[in-house]
């Protein structure tokens, strides 16, 4: 059975009207599409705690910084859409652009703090683009709660913040990463891996993982994430952007793990950009003072 396609606002509302007089609670899995396991556990923790679940599909021109590659980032409705029948989705939602940037659109929607550093400072505009977006697919779905992956760590304390500052109804569920069984975090964005550097690609979630550890017990940042830095390059990363402890629920800069923290990473593999993070959680005990 598929899954029935809408692409208009006026059509997604009357959808979703339909469902309110019917009392139901409304979820939300915004993506952009090429669909992988780690969008589908989205949707099925959707449908867990949602009675009705839409999930969108827009590959959205604003949070590009480069026009080739917004070109190379794959379309695959047919595909998804296909993937997406079997979870038991209620409503896949493709507006074109038109539809959500209709001639004469002028608003920006800009989300200060969280949105500096890490990912903001590689990527200008670029969260502009994603609060922008995100923005408009709560006010178009009407959705209760919306669910998002941990992968993008940063994006998700963006919409966070986006959401409680402009008086949006909905909770923001943010959900864990999947990864596939070398450890590699799942992306749209490992399709463009080339099998040689598809074998070098686990090898930057195993670092952060390591390091993590490292920071987990005590040590200092800036030596850990050094070292860190230096294995992502052996391995065969060309550049690493950053790679940064931050708090887990400020994304404050830290010089140690002595509260709940992320290691969150940027690195280049060929011409793939690929993030990642992982939790931090410091093993000391209540009062126990950190080394120098």
């Amino acid at each position: 059975m598929s899954v029935p396609i809408v692409r208009t606002v006026s059509e997604l509302r009357k959808v979703v009207a339909g469902w309110r007089w019917d009392g139901a609670k409304v979820g939300v899995v915004p993506t952009m599409g090429a669909l992988h396991r780690g969008h589908l556990s989205l949707v099925e923790t959707a449908l867990a705690r949602s009675d009705r679940v839409i999930v969108t599909l827009f590959v959205n021109p604003k949070q590009f910084n480069s026009a080739a590659d917004l070109a190379a980032y794959p379309r695959t409705e047919n595909e998804d859409a296909a993937k997406l029948a079997p979870t038991g989705a209620h409503l896949l939602y493709v507006p074109d652009a038109e539809e959500i940037y209709p001639e004469g659109f002028a608003t920006t929607v800009s989300v200060a703090g969280v949105s500096e550093g890490l990912c903001g400072a590689y990527r200008p505009g670029h969260f502009d683009g994603v609060a922008t977006v995100v923005a408009k697919l709560f006010l178009q779905t009407g959705a209760d709660v919306a669910f998002f992956g941990e992968k993008d760590f940063q994006q998700l304390h963006v919409v966070r913040r986006m959401a409680k500052d402009l008086d949006i109804p909905v909770e923001i569920v943010g959900c864990a990463t999947v990864r596939e069984a070398d450890g590699l975090a799942l992306s749209s964005r490992n399709t463009r891996l080339s099998a040689a550097e598809r074998t070098i690609a686990p090898r930057l979630a195993a670092i952060l993982f390591d390091a993590a550890g490292k920071l987990s017990a005590g040590g200092a940042a800036r030596q850990v994430i050094e070292a860190a830095k230096a294995a992502i390059v052996e391995a065969g990363f060309h550049d690493v952007e950053y790679l940064e402890l931050r708090g887990n629920d400020d994304l404050k800069p830290l010089e140690r793990a002595d509260k709940p923290a992320r290691l969150l990473v940027a690195a280049w593999l060929g011409a793939v950009r690929l993030i990642d993070n992982v939790e931090v959680v410091s093993a000391l005990p209540s009062g126990h003072l950190l080394p120098p």
